[in-house]
């Protein structure tokens, strides 16, 4: 599935211009992928999809009824609770991750909330870094925002094939 997603990613920049799941599911039978992992792909962006629209939806909500002392936003000094299902199947690794992203401002709590969402649903034990990396861009792309230069290189790069200076 993760070829799938990074394919979609390199292939359409933007996310608003991915054609359709249904015309974007012919594109990748015609790539070669095959039929399962294009349809869990396709679930899972399909699923993306929803889960940033109804953040888009709850900003809105936030910004019209800021008045309304129910309706708030995240305090800067909160802090978010992993659940023990949340811990095993991310890891430290991508919590820890995800921690060093939240404080270097680049992943608001709505888009920490949708990362974790996303990879929630993802089988098979625990995520791996690089699967996290992939869900992150992914949910970047999705909201049609691009993650600064050298983030988007923490994201992309292989450490393994780093030199050390």
């Amino acid at each position: 599935m993760f070829e799938v997603l990074v394919y979609v990613y390199e292939n359409y920049w933007h996310g608003d211009a991915c054609p359709e799941l249904a015309h974007l599911e012919r594109k990748l039978n015609a790539v070669g992928f095959e039929s399962d992992e294009i349809r869990d792909a396709l679930n899972w962006l399909g699923d993306l999809n929803l889960a940033t629209q109804r953040e888009s939806w709850r900003a809105e909500q936030i910004v019209s009824a800021s008045t309304d002392a129910r309706v708030t936003r995240q305090s800067s000094n909160s802090m978010r609770v992993y659940s023990v299902a949340e811990q095993t199947h991310l890891g430290a690794s991508c919590l820890g991750f995800i921690t060093f992203l939240e404080s270097s401002n680049v992943l608001p709590a709505t888009m920490r909330e949708i990362v974790i969402d996303r990879a929630m649903v993802i089988p098979d034990g625990e995520v791996s870094l690089d699967e996290l990396k992939i869900i992150i861009l992914m949910v970047h792309w999705s909201l049609g925002e691009e993650p600064d230069a050298l983030i988007l290189d923490e994201l992309c790069d292989a450490k393994a094939e780093r030199v050390a200076h």
